[in-house]
């Protein structure tokens, strides 16, 4: 154990925004290697440390999985550049955005529809739904009970001496 003037795992955190505990599991799951320890076991962190747990937190940020931010360290670590592989994940990313916002965007109108419809939702006074009710486009008052499960009855073994006999 090599006594290092570097940061402590709290110290990194404060600098990075980041729990211990987060940086703990980086460096279990190898997103951050694994630092000197001081004689008493204390890790002690490096200031490129800083910029590498920054890096993940705005990969994290653009909704990168760490599995993706591993492989781009992964490529940067062996002296090459990342920013194709950065640029394909998050082309990637901002097709999968404009997807989420166009289902947000339906989802939207839809909710709006119904809090528009002619007969609105009523607050919860304990009546009960009619025809008018707008819960209806819900389909709430539709729901069937579920069904029970009968468990399969065990066929009856019968002999042959049985049956010889009657």
């Amino acid at each position: 154990m090599v006594a290092v003037n570097g940061l402590t795992v709290s110290e990194l955190a404060g600098e990075v925004d980041a729990s211990p505990d987060t940086l703990r599991y980086y460096e279990r799951i190898g997103l951050l290697p694994p630092p000197p320890r001081t004689a008493a076991g204390y890790r002690q962190y490096g200031p490129d440390a800083i910029e590498r747990v920054r890096f993940i937190k705005q990969a994290q940020r653009f909704g990168l999985r760490l599995a993706d931010i591993a492989g781009l360290l992964a490529i940067k670590e062996r002296g090459l550049c990342p920013c194709g592989g950065t640029r394909r994940l998050l082309q990637d990313r901002l097709t999968q955005l404009d997807e989420e916002m166009t289902s947000l965007s339906r989802l939207r109108t839809d909710i709006r529809a119904m809090l528009d419809q002619e007969e609105p939702l009523r607050d919860d006074d304990g009546s009960t739904c009619g025809p008018g009710c707008g819960t209806t486009g819900l389909r709430i008052g539709r729901l069937q009970p579920r069904s029970t499960v009968v468990p399969a009855r065990r066929p009856v073994l019968v002999s042959r001496a049985t049956t010889e006999h009657h």
